[in-house]
């Protein structure tokens, strides 16, 4: 287990032929940015230059470094090489002549969220990892994963065949009950991953620009290689795909031409730290605080919703004077007060002038409060539909007892 500091062409020449199970590299992009980022802190700055006279001299780097990569790798041994829109079809074109046409195993989709008003167009929200192999007999670990809520479990449990006419029909034995089929274990993963970039508060980011999580490198090491195998990056950086071997009993090699990164990656490697995804052991559903309801009135306003806030429960998609309209709807278990000192206290901390705050409690001691005006000027209060509905029922059936009365 080794990290080397170096020009990765020069120190793979020094790897032993066949004898690497799995290369991840996540090179230079072809930017042409000077890449740089500040720790937490703001005490380190680490950087590297992505820039280049041509795309031929990019193209040219790294095809020489995919030859002495497919050299040490076994015939049974696969590489995953990540990239993203600047050049990814110049190198899938490399990866074919290196590796093979034949050897294209996936290109994998890396989906996250990431907002950004910074440009015109499409939100770049995925990254392209070219999947090869140096050969047709390559290890390959099957990842299963659950099924859709739509999907009817029931009918994927039996067994299917082709009638007469070719259609799909569910296999029945001598005496006509329906077969059960094999054992299902759940999906293959597919080729699209919705893993979470990592978020600028998480305790696994350490300033490195460019840091993939290391959820994303465990998932690449699982699918390819198995405990004890070795895994190679040559573009090690802060050193994401040696902590991930290491989290899961595998050899590695690492490889940087900068010092930073080498110091960075051994560091990391002393006291690895990873960071789990609430996002991907609970599902996107816990995020949801909002009422069916509560929706519908949002909705109704064409606000945003807003999630795990007591103060405010969406915003207006329009600005007023500036300033972002904040919307709170009363709960059940709220006063009208109570409501709209947590509005105000929200709204105070986002600098909002104006305030809309929706009333869904009737509270006989309120409407003396409210039209004394004891309210600021930039607040407003809306009852909710089904509020003023059964105002109305309440009111009228008071008025139909007193004219019966009478």
């Amino acid at each position: 287990m080794t990290v080397l500091l170096g020009d990765c062409l020069e120190q793979l020449k020094n790897i032993k032929d066949e004898s690497v199970d799995l290369i991840y590299l996540d090179p230079p992009f072809f930017t042409q940015k000077k890449q740089k980022l500040k720790t937490r802190d703001n005490s380190k700055e680490y950087s590297f230059d992505d820039c280049w006279d041509s795309i031929n001299e990019y193209i040219d780097y790294i095809k020489l470094r995919l030859i002495e990569c497919r050299r040490v790798l076994k015939p049974t041994g696969s590489i995953f090489l990540h990239c993203d829109k600047a050049a990814s079809h110049y190198l899938r074109v490399a990866l074919d002549e290196v590796f093979g046409m034949e050897n294209f195993q996936s290109e994998i989709i890396w989906s996250y969220k990431r907002w950004s008003n910074s440009k015109v167009g499409l939100l770049n929200n995925h990254q392209n990892i070219y999947f090869y192999s140096k050969t047709k007999n390559f290890k390959f670990n099957t990842i299963y994963t659950d099924y859709s809520p739509t999907t009817n479990v029931d009918q994927i449990l039996q067994e299917r065949v082709r009638n007469e006419n070719f259609k799909v029909v569910y296999k029945v034995n001598e005496i006509g009950k329906v077969v059960i089929g094999k054992e299902k274990k759940g999906v293959p993963l597919s080729d699209v991953w919705n893993i979470p970039f990592l978020n600028p508060k998480a305790k696994e980011r350490i300033g490195y620009p460019t840091q993939k999580p290391i959820l994303l490198l465990e998932q690449i090491i699982k699918i390819a290689t198995d405990e004890g195998d070795l895994v190679l990056d040559p573009f090690c950086g802060s050193g994401t795909t040696l902590v991930a071997a290491q989290l899961l009993n595998r050899r590695y090699i690492g490889i940087d031409i900068s010092k930073d990164a080498v110091e960075l990656t051994k560091q990391r490697l002393e006291n690895p730290i990873k960071t789990s995804s609430f996002l991907l052991e609970k599902g996107e559903k816990e995020y949801i605080t909002k009422t069916e309801k509560e929706l519908a009135i949002l909705n109704s306003l064409d606000a945003i919703p807003v999630q795990r806030n007591s103060g405010i429960d969406g915003f207006l998609k329009e600005y007023y004077q500036g300033k972002p309209v904040p919307i709170k709807i009363q709960k059940e278990s709220e006063t009208f007060e109570e409501a709209r000192d947590k509005l105000l206290k929200a709204s105070k901390k986002r600098d909002c002038i104006l305030k809309i705050l929706i009333k869904t409690k009737h509270e006989e001691s309120l409407f003396d409060f409210i039209r004394n005006d004891d309210l600021e000027d930039n607040f407003i209060v809306i009852d909710s539909y089904d509020l003023v509905i059964n105002e109305w029922i309440r009111k009228n059936s008071k008025d139909n007892e007193l004219l019966l009365q009478n």
